[in-house]
């Protein structure tokens, strides 16, 4: 360094570079505002009579969507939890057939498999799949097994093999070692991945439309889509749906934060 030049602290460069980024981040924003045909995009994007036309008819969406949800979640967390414990047997076709479950459903698009639930099934074995909560929840059930096999299995490892070790040397059978001692652990940490299950599946409850629907079991991608198709208030059908997808999803994105949060200090606490 040159003599009478004074070095710059790490915090003084700190303090640069994050003016630097707040300039540009507001030079962005006033840019967007600024060149942005406001008017326009407050006809595309909201439009108050098909706002209103959708108000009617979106809590039936709404409540159809979280059907959907759970329903799949009822099918998926089951499946997944026999599949997690396949994957972690001693039994090597336990552990065979459990890969190549999970491999298939999470290679594939799940669109591909409501279509084959909703279509191709039927014809091929002659099942008649009665109603649309049915057919979502199979459909996407099956594809959600696959994640959450991998999101337990992983939370049963991740629980120290000490404490299944010191269970088993107090004469724990192996069930018990297994429900009293790595369930418990296990389901803490698994939590908030499992929350984040939840939101998937929420946004993948839009596919089943494609089955085709009575009007008492529309979801918020159906009637969003039909308003879309019949009005002519630019996308603000697609802005409302969007809005109430956003209305399942937020709660459930901070509820995962919360359930993060809440492990780690449990776990420092330790």
């Amino acid at each position: 360094m040159p003599p009478g030049r004074r070095r710059t602290s790490p915090r003084t460069r700190a303090r640069v570079t994050r003016a630097v980024q707040y300039a540009v981040l507001a030079a962005v924003v006033l840019a967007v505002a600024f060149l942005t045909d406001w008017s326009k995009v407050g006809e595309q994007l909201f439009n108050p009579a098909v706002a209103a036309d959708l108000a009617s008819r979106m809590p039936r969406g709404l409540w159809n969507t979280v059907r959907y949800t759970l329903g799949a979640f009822a099918v998926g967390l089951p499946l997944g939890a026999v599949l997690a414990l396949m994957k972690l047997s001693s039994v090597a076709p336990y552990r065979w057939i459990a890969t190549a479950y999970i491999e298939f459903f999470r290679g594939i698009p799940a669109l591909l498999v409501v279509l084959s639930v909703g279509f191709a099934v039927p014809i091929a074995f002659g099942v008649n799949i009665p109603s649309m909560l049915a057919k979502a929840s199979i459909a996407l059930g099956v594809v959600s097994a696959a994640y959450i096999a991998e999101t337990l299995r992983a939370g049963i490892e991740a629980v120290p093999k000490g404490q299944v070790e010191a269970a088993r040397s107090l004469g724990m059978s192996h069930g018990r070692t297994l429900a009293q001692v790595v369930v418990p652990q296990a389901f803490r940490i698994v939590l908030p991945p499992m929350t984040n299950e939840i939101i998937l599946l929420t946004k993948d409850t839009s596919l089943v439309f494609l089955l085709g629907m009575l009007v008492t079991e529309y979801d918020l991608t159906k009637i969003g889509r039909d308003a879309l198709s019949s009005a002519q208030g630019g996308l603000t059908a697609l802005f409302v749906a969007g809005a109430c997808y956003l209305l399942l999803t937020l709660p459930l994105g901070q509820l995962t934060r919360w359930l993060e949060h809440r492990t780690s200090t449990k776990g420092r606490g330790k």
